[in-house]
């Protein structure tokens, strides 16, 4: 099923009379000699997105285009924006390679544009599963968490921040139920750094109030960004309830998510570590996040090795023992249960 309305609102009618990809829409001709025009996806505060149809290809596959408009006109500007505009498209060109992001299939600038072709990716995205059939189960999303932090392992050994994780940029695949990562942010803030108003470079935001952390509104992205934002998205999945419905904690500003959801208190320690306001509290990397849920998956099998035999005063000191000397010999239940103990406490 296509995850995109055939109906056109106010504001997407105006795009397709003011625009020339919105005045080809619909119609035979094609733009750049290639591509066929179909309809207008959605406009964001720095472009606008089409479905086109490549002419020139056997098949004549689907693409989307993004048409970006950096409000330069200064000549010294311009030549500062396609410079960066290169340097970013090269960087999706390269992280095109994985399954799990839409592969650029060209870029280019005309008229004072840019223009960045992508492979189009039937599905619908995240949010519209979760309007059409209501919130996700604890498994669903840790489920969803498995597949999508290798791919924000890969964004960040690429040195990218991805900046705006929700569920809209989320798109399940209808072919094979893979989870794609859609419409980045990075070059959007390349361009938005050419803005030749210096007050406009410097208060202009690439993200989504209420998914984006505070340093990210501060301009000051880190890797950790992400994780903040794909927790407030797995919150999401897991109420139905866009962050701004929640109450926020006065003091600390955090989301009070808690009393929504009725999951177990190892996942909701690690989601609680993914939101965190104060970037010391929360997670650096996925890495640290894919091993808490490992760690989390195997406590209530490692819980059933707890011993509940009540230790004399022989294995009591034994036990004491065996915690300041490890050539002492210890029973393997009772290094099980004691390793358990140190695992709860590392997790807390």
């Amino acid at each position: 099923m296509n995850r995109f309305s055939q109906k056109i609102t106010n504001s997407q009618e105006s795009i397709l009379q003011q625009t020339q990809l919105g005045q080809m829409c619909g119609s035979k001709k094609l733009f750049r000699d290639r591509y066929e025009i179909l309809q207008i996806l959605g406009k964001g505060g720095f472009g606008i997105t089409f479905l086109a149809k490549d002419a020139v290809l056997p098949g004549h596959p689907l693409c989307v285009i993004k048409q970006l408009c950096p409000k330069v006109t200064n000549p010294k500007s311009w030549e500062k924006a396609c410079a960066r505009f290169e340097k970013e498209a090269r960087t999706l060109a390269q992280l095109g390679s994985h399954s799990q992001i839409p592969m650029l299939l060209d870029y280019f600038q005309a008229n004072g544009e840019f223009f960045l072709i992508q492979e189009y990716v039937p599905g619908l995205t995240l949010a519209q599963e979760v309007r059409r059939n209501g919130p996700k189960s604890e498994a669903f999303v840790k489920q969803f968490l498995q597949e999508l932090l290798p791919v924000l392992q890969y964004l960040h050994k690429h040195n990218v921040i991805h900046r705006d994780i929700k569920p809209q940029n989320l798109l399940r695949c209808e072919y094979d139920g893979r989870i794609v990562l859609i419409d980045f942010g990075a070059v959007k803030e390349q361009l938005v750094n050419t803005y030749e108003n210096s007050i406009t470079a410097n208060t202009n935001f690439i993200g989504t109030r209420g998914f984006a952390p505070p340093e990210q509104f501060s301009l000051r992205p880190v890797y950790a960004s992400d994780i903040y934002a794909l927790g407030i998205t797995c919150i999401y999945m897991l109420t139905a309830k866009s962050p701004l419905e929640f109450d926020y904690h006065p003091n600390t500003g955090e989301i009070c998510w808690q009393k929504e959801l009725n999951i177990t208190d190892s996942f909701a320690q690690i989601l609680g570590k993914m939101v965190k306001v104060t970037l010391e509290d929360r997670f650096k990397t996925a890495d640290e996040i894919i091993k808490a849920l490992s760690y989390a998956n195997y406590l209530p099998t490692l819980a059933n090795c707890l011993t509940t035999q009540k230790l004399n005063n022989k294995s009591i000191t034994q036990y004491e023992n065996y915690n300041k000397t490890p050539d002492v010999y210890m029973p393997p239940v009772a290094r099980t249960a004691n390793a358990i103990r140190k695992l709860r406490a590392r997790m807390k």
